[in-house]
């Protein structure tokens, strides 16, 4: 052990030392490093024993000082490349809301299963989502265990959290239902088509007999529809990236091309016509390839989101039942269901990577299939209970 003497500028003395730490894996070089500025040689002493100690132990320069936030900032970058913009955008802010506010200043060796499970319990008291809070704070984890810097992932010991829900008695109120039965649809669309607003009746009219996604809506482009062969080509939406708007692939990443009905065609033909003229006054040819559908007042891409305001001010005009746009596509997949089209048609059609989620989502779906539910069983009983009569008076 070698520790050396020397004076600063100002006369004082320090105490430095110069250590063997190794060998570099990448470059098969010997690695050195010098501490400084001891006022005793106590505290260099000391302080040269301890980094022996890791490094026999091996766990120099991994843990010392590396936080949760600092490997969160290595995963992020790594991350960016792998996903879609809009996805690595949500991403980030629920580092930031949730993740990061919690973790983020401890260091990564530190954080043990105790820890992990306070705040999700935290987050489970006020987040409906809190199991995918944990499922991306996890991830760093499960990076620094990659990395070397961590031998054990301490949230795959969490208990997760059951949150009871508590029913209101005196509420008599039915739970809100996000979709329309086949007679409400009926109602909303007789409604649509007094609208005065053209580009709203074409907007919900496709949303309703396509199951198109909202931001697949505002992705398309005129030449995306064949009325010749009355098709819709879906391969693309409308994503939400650190700079803006812009045009990505769909959301289970595969084209698809659907029929659609005269009438809807037929509005979207004199939508067509109407933007031509509002576009024309601003001087704006909208007779290209690369128009798009429903472009905003600028004619650039639109929020998919401004459908929410669109939709509940023509459903208080006109005193309909309460949906969202994502609920026609609800109704529109239930509805198929109720007309007899198969899992694999309504898969398809809706853009469904895996069918299960068309499973999951969507088969409880109307009140009158819930009806006729109960009445095959009341049948069935009618009709084995009558069959066993008979058979007694023979």
């Amino acid at each position: 052990m070698k520790i050396h003497l020397y004076k600063l500028q100002n006369g004082e003395t320090r105490y430095k030392f110069h250590i063997y730490v190794g060998v570099d894996p990448l470059t098969g070089k010997e690695k050195a490093t010098t501490r400084s500025g001891f006022k005793t040689k106590k505290d260099a002493k000391d302080t040269y024993l301890a980094l022996q100690q890791e490094i026999q132990n091996g766990t120099y320069g991994k843990v010392a000082k590396d936080t949760y936030g600092q490997v969160y900032d290595l995963w992020v970058e790594h991350y960016e490349n792998t996903v879609e913009d809009s996805t690595f955008l949500k991403t980030k802010r629920i580092f930031k809301n949730h993740i990061l506010p919690a973790f983020g200043d401890y260091r990564i060796a530190n954080i043990d299963t105790a820890i992990c499970q306070k705040h999700v319990n935290h987050w489970a008291k006020k987040l409906t989502r809190f199991r995918m809070v944990k499922n991306y704070a996890s991830l760093i984890m499960k990076y620094a265990m990659k990395h070397g810097i961590i031998e054990k992932n301490p949230f795959e010991l969490v208990d997760m959290p059951i949150m009871k829900k508590k029913i209101n008695l005196d509420d008599e109120e039915e739970e809100f239902e996000n979709f329309y039965t086949r007679e409400q649809l009926i109602q909303f669309l007789e409604c649509l088509e007094s609208d005065s607003n053209q580009r709203r009746i074409a907007i919900f009219y496709l949303i309703a007999f396509s199951g198109m996604r909202r931001g697949e809506v505002f992705a398309l482009r005129w030449a995306d529809i064949n009325f010749e062969t009355q098709e819709i080509r879906i391969n693309k939406a409308v994503k939400r990236g650190e700079n803006g708007l812009y045009l990505g692939p769909t959301k289970n990443g595969d084209p698809r091309t659907i029929k659609i009905d005269e009438k809807t065609l037929t509005h979207l033909a004199r939508w067509k016509e109407v933007q031509v003229k509002l576009f024309k006054t601003q001087g704006i040819n909208t007779n290209t390839k690369k128009q798009l559908v429903f472009s905003n007042t600028k004619n650039n891409i639109q929020d998919p989101h401004k459908t929410t305001q669109l939709l509940k001010t023509f459903l208080k005009k006109h005193q309909l039942a309460t949906i969202t746009t994502h609920g026609l596509r609800h109704t529109h997949c239930s509805l198929l269901f109720e007309a007899g089209a198969s899992i694999k048609e309504v898969q398809f059609r809706l853009g469904h990577r895996d069918v299960k989620t068309t499973l999951d989502i969507y088969t409880h779906v109307t009140k009158k299939t819930k009806s006729e539910t109960i009445n095959k069983f009341t049948n069935f009983l009618s009709d084995t209970a009558s069959n066993d009569k008979g058979a007694t008076k023979d």
